[in-house]
């Protein structure tokens, strides 16, 4: 049986003997030792030692560690000044604004009670008027 594909040798295809194929035998890989390490000894450090705290370094002006961001009593009080000033302006603006809420609710209460007096006396004319109609209705009629 003959392949058509160029992978094909021609003298192992043609003989069909597989038994003379060259057997590929990999080695095995082989894992490098691992260096020897030193214990790196137990982490327990006393209290009392001076590894423990790092104690005073001192450092330059410039260097980071040294710039804090903690703010001076001046700073603190500059921030809650301009935090009160912020307040009591918010504040004065919310009072003004309750207080025109409040104008508007008196304006539209008032409106309501001059309505409502208005349509109590529509109601008695209307009332009156009827009376005054089945009154002369009735007395119009024929009697019988």
């Amino acid at each position: 049986m003959t392949r058509s594909d160029s992978s094909s040798s021609s003298s192992v295809d043609q003989n069909n003997d597989h038994t003379s194929d060259p057997q590929i035998i990999a080695p095995i890989p082989i894992r490098p030792r691992l260096p020897s390490r030193k214990s790196s000894g137990t982490m327990i450090v006393p209290r009392d030692s001076s590894a423990v705290e790092p104690g005073n370094i001192k450092l330059d002006p410039d260097d980071i560690r040294a710039m804090s961001p903690r703010r001076t009593s001046e700073d603190i009080e500059a921030l809650s000044k301009e935090a009160r000033d912020e307040l009591k302006k918010h504040a004065k603006a919310l009072q003004e604004s309750l207080i025109t809420i409040f104008n508007r609710i008196e304006a539209v209460k008032e409106e309501h009670d001059k309505l409502d007096n208005n349509n109590k006396f529509l109601q008695k004319y209307i009332g009156d008027l009827m009376t005054t109609s089945k009154i002369t209705a009735s007395s119009s009629r024929p009697k019988k």
